[in-house]
C-alpha cells in the first residue's frame, strides 16, 4: 500500500503496480476524483458501509466523524471554487522589465486557490490587450529550471508586452499541470526513467492536464477585459477562455529557443497534447 500510494520511479512489468480503470461515476471514480482536486495522489482506501439506508449512513458519519460529499458537490468543484473571483487586494510592483506595473491579487470566494495578474502599464485599459495565462512553475519561474520552457515564456511574455504598449499576466496557482509541486517531482522521477511528461501523469493516476481556466476568464471579467490577444502555444487555453466568454482575437505566438534538456519535453507538447510549436521553437 505504501509503495502504491507514494508513487514509484519505474514502471517494471515484473514489480511494478498498474491502475485499473473505473467506470464514470463510480465510487472508485469519484475517490479518484477527490483526491486529484486536493493535488494527493489519488490512490484510495476504500470501505462500503454495511447498510444502504441514507439516514443510517448519516448517523454513522457523525459518530465517528466522518466528512460526507455528495458526488454532485465533486462534478461542480471547480466550477464553484473559481466561479466568484474577487479581488482581495492590489499594489504597484515595480518590475525589472516594466516599472509601472501593478500586481492584482484575486480570491476565490469558496475555497479554491490565490491567483493574481500583473498589469504591466496601460495593458488592461487597450481595447484588445496582450494576454498571458501562466501556470506556476516554481522549478522554472523561480530555480530557472533547464528540464522545462516556464521560466523563459514567462519572461519574455514580459517583455514582448513592455515593448507593446502593456498587457496582461494572469498567474494561476496551478503547478505543475495542476498536479501541485510535490506530484511534480514524482512525475520528474518517473521521466527520468524513460516516460515523457503525459505518460508520467498517467502514470500517478493523474489526467494530461488538470488544468481548468475558468478562473483566468473570471480574472479578466473582473479587470473589463472581454477581448484580448493571447500569448500562447497552447490551443486549449483560447478554446477554454472563449467557452468562458472571452473572444480571443489573436493568438500570438512565443518563439523561443529550446536546450539539451527540455528538447523531449517540447516534442511531447507538439505531438501529444497539441502545443503549435515550430520546430526552432521552445514552446
Amino acid at each position: 500500500m505504501f509503495d502504491l500510494a507514494f508513487g514509484q520511479t519505474r514502471l517494471d512489468d515484473d514489480d511494478g503496480l498498474s491502475l485499473v480503470a473505473e467506470r464514470s461515476g463510480s465510487l472508485a471514480d469519484h475517490a479518484t476524483r477527490l483526491l486529484r482536486n486536493a493535488k494527493l495522489l489519488p490512490t484510495a482506501l476504500m470501505a462500503r458501509l454495511p447498510f444502504r439506508d441514507i439516514a443510517a449512513q448519516d448517523r454513522f458519519a457523525q459518530e465517528h466523524n466522518i466528512l460526507v460529499l455528495e458526488a454532485r458537490d465533486l462534478e461542480s468543484y471547480h466550477h464553484q471554487a473559481d466561479a466568484m473571483m474577487r479581488i482581495a487586494a492590489r499594489a504597484r510592483v515595480p518590475l525589472a522589465v516594466a516599472e509601472d506595473a501593478e500586481v492584482v491579487m484575486f480570491r476565490a470566494e469558496i475555497g479554491g486557490e490565490d491567483h493574481f495578474a500583473v498589469l504591466i502599464g496601460k495593458g488592461a485599459d487597450l481595447e484588445a490587450p496582450l494576454v498571458r495565462l501562466h501556470s506556476q512553475c516554481i522549478t522554472g519561474d523561480v530555480l530557472g529550471s533547464l528540464k522545462c520552457d516556464c521560466g523563459d515564456q514567462l519572461q519574455a511574455a514580459m517583455q514582448l508586452m513592455a515593448k507593446n504598449g502593456g498587457g496582461v499576466l494572469i498567474y494561476l496557482a496551478q503547478e505543475g499541470r495542476d498536479i501541485g509541486l510535490l506530484n511534480k517531482m514524482r512525475a520528474y522521477a518517473l521521466q527520468d526513467n524513460g516516460l515523457d511528461t503525459v505518460d508520467a501523469n498517467h502514470a500517478l493516476g493523474f489526467n494530461t492536464d488538470e488544468r481548468v481556466f475558468l478562473p483566468a476568464a473570471r480574472i479578466l471579467d473582473a479587470l473589463g477585459i472581454t477581448r484580448l490577444r493571447l500569448i500562447t502555444n497552447n490551443p486549449d487555453k483560447i478554446s477554454q477562455l472563449e467557452q468562458c466568454g472571452i473572444k480571443v482575437e489573436e493568438r500570438v505566438p512565443l518563439t523561443l529557443a529550446s536546450n539539451p534538456h527540455n528538447e523531449n519535453y517540447l516534442a511531447t507538447k507538439k505531438h501529444r497534447t497539441g502545443h503549435m510549436i515550430a520546430d526552432k521553437d521552445k514552446g
